[in-house]
């Protein structure tokens, strides 16, 4: 049984979410599937990427991928396929994809362009529903991603914040803000490899500043500013029991600088 994910911007309960799973399940009844999430900040598509690339790849190979990110539903911006270290992907061709393939070139991308493996009628605004599920499902059902369209040879790419490392400092920004208000960034636990993670790193955030890379929130009481190694691999910080973005007005974009005497 093939497992089919959505990943879409269309809010908890949407009846649009509905309908596309009526559509896959009309085309192909013998799925599982899989909501990653449907709360992605409305047309967010950098912190959708996010979301994929932190998600898809903890799905077996051959998991198929829907996000409905699309501000640009309706324009000629491309719908493709795309299979990336071995698994499915459908979705707009504006960045969302981008995160994943800065790792892992994909093995095939595929610009959907036959109509043929589309609802008969396509409006203008829910692609979704229209292309990408039904598409979807004939994935599903065995369909060669050859006959969904002609190759192309790039995606559409995001310019994310890069991380500047040097001998005793390492210069990241908040890169996402999670349903906690946990700040996470865009250092990895990689770059933190070798260097003392005790109260001798300094790891600062606009004004404020906390020392030390713990395991757990639970290390420190309730109110207390802490750094720890998120379940992603990269540096967050937390305020215990309390949401550190609300409380110390930090936004995506925001420098962080982890420093050593």
């Amino acid at each position: 049984m093939s497992i089919i994910t959505l990943t879409t911007d269309f809010g908890t309960g949407s009846p649009y979410v509905a309908a596309m799973k009526g559509v896959i399940l009309s085309t192909n009844p013998d799925v599982t599937l899989v909501d990653v999430t449907h709360d992605v900040p409305a047309q967010d598509v950098r912190h959708a990427a996010m979301v994929l690339d932190s998600v898809c790849p903890r799905f077996p190979p051959n998991s198929i991928h829907v996000a409905v990110v699309d501000p640009g539903v309706g324009t000629e911006r491309a719908i493709v396929y795309a299979r990336i270290e071995g698994r499915h992907y459908v979705a707009p061709d504006n960045g969302l994809l981008s995160r994943l393939t800065e790792r892992h070139r994909p093995e095939q991308v595929i610009r959907l362009a036959e109509p043929e493996f589309w609802l008969p009628e396509v409006s203008n605004t829910f692609h979704g529903r229209d292309i990408m599920a039904p598409v979807a499902a004939h994935l599903a059902r065995g369909l060669p991603p050859e006959r969904l369209g002609p190759p192309q040879d790039d995606l559409v790419a995001i310019q994310w914040m890069r991380v500047h490392r040097g001998e005793r400092r390492i210069e990241g920004a908040v890169e996402q803000i999670d349903s906690y208000g946990n700040l996470i960034t865009n250092i990895t636990v990689e770059m933190l490899e070798g260097r003392p993670t005790d109260e001798r790193a300094c790891i600062i955030c606009n004004i404020y500043e906390t020392f030390g890379i713990y395991r757990t929130y639970a290390e420190h009481p309730p109110g207390t500013l802490v750094a720890i190694i998120g379940s992603t691999g990269q540096l967050e910080l937390a305020v215990v029991d309390d949401n550190a973005a609300g409380r110390l007005g930090i936004e995506i974009g925001m420098p962080v600088i982890v420093a050593w005497e």
